[in-house]
């Protein structure tokens, strides 16, 4: 007989689900060499977004989750330095900086800054790759899940999209964000400002709103919105993701919500190939 407790459920997740495709972010203001590092990545099978701001390059990571970012210094907008301060802050991406500053201070600075790995401008196409190879190498062995699967409930990281009892749930950005701090956290009670920092980094600043798009995920997850039993309230702490829910709760999908919209997806960088040079 199958054991019915959350354990269970998190074990069998963990036995299912296959690994993220290593996705990866370019942050770069000069387009051609953009669009020459892109090419040489999805030629080798990455997948490849683009941003040319630090602020492009925040709304792209938060919707994308990369597996590394790719940020160079050198922005229109803002220091990459600065910009890697913040990945690092995240904790979820590796980050690799390409910069025309070649000074060691320059170099010292950005890997306190959270740098996973530093490499001056002009460089080698070859040793660009073998560096991203390396770091990438890393994320094979410890890739996150593809789905957090719960049985009746399973949350597509890839695809950002939610099934429930096999029907698809429209939920915005900002809700699916929700959602997936709030499961990742295994039953454990988060505070409003834990769950606005962690699913909306420098997006939202007030922690009322939390308490808005907690009702707004009621209304499309539970039976019954006024006695959740999925994302429960903990008085005095903030809420928490319940699986033992979706065990004996009589869940159902709102038949309003069964929207599939994609329309909001960042679409995958796509570049032609720029004529090479020795060095980038």
């Amino acid at each position: 007989m199958q054991s019915h407790n959350p354990r269970a459920i998190s074990l069998t997740r963990q036995e299912s689900i296959s690994l993220i495709p290593i996705s990866i972010e370019i942050v770069e203001g000069n387009p051609n060499l953009a669009s020459l590092l892109g090419w040489h990545l999805q030629q080798i099978g990455y997948s490849v977004f683009q941003a040319v701001s630090c602020q492009q390059a925040k709304l792209v990571f938060q919707k994308q989750q990369p597996s590394l970012v790719i940020l160079s210094t050198d922005l229109p907008d803002g220091d990459g330095i600065e910009l890697c301060r913040w990945l690092h802050k995240q904790r979820s991406s590796l980050v690799f900086v390409i910069s025309s500053r070649t000074n060691e201070s320059d170099i010292v600075e950005g890997l306190k800054a959270g740098a996973d790995d530093y490499l001056c401008k002009p460089f080698g196409m070859q040793e660009f790759l073998a560096r991203v190879e390396a770091l990438t190498r890393r994320l094979r062995t410890s890739a996150p899940p593809a789905c957090l699967d719960y049985g009746v409930l399973k949350i597509d990281l890839v695809q950002r999209q939610v099934r429930l009892k096999g029907s698809a749930i429209d939920l915005t950005p900002q809700e699916f964000s929700l959602l997936y701090v709030l499961a990742q956290s295994e039953g454990l009670a988060l505070s409003r400002a834990e769950l606005l920092q962690r699913a909306w980094p420098d997006e939202i600043n007030n922690p009322r709103t939390v308490d808005t798009h907690v009702l707004s995920l009621r209304k499309k997850l539970e039976v019954d919105p006024q006695q959740p039993n999925l994302i429960q309230t903990v008085r005095n702490i903030g809420y928490r993701f319940n699986p033992d829910a979706l065990l004996r709760s009589p869940l159902r999908p709102n038949s309003q919500n069964l929207n599939n919209n994609n329309s909001d997806r960042t679409p995958q960088f796509t570049a032609p190939p720029s004529r090479s040079f020795a060095k980038y």
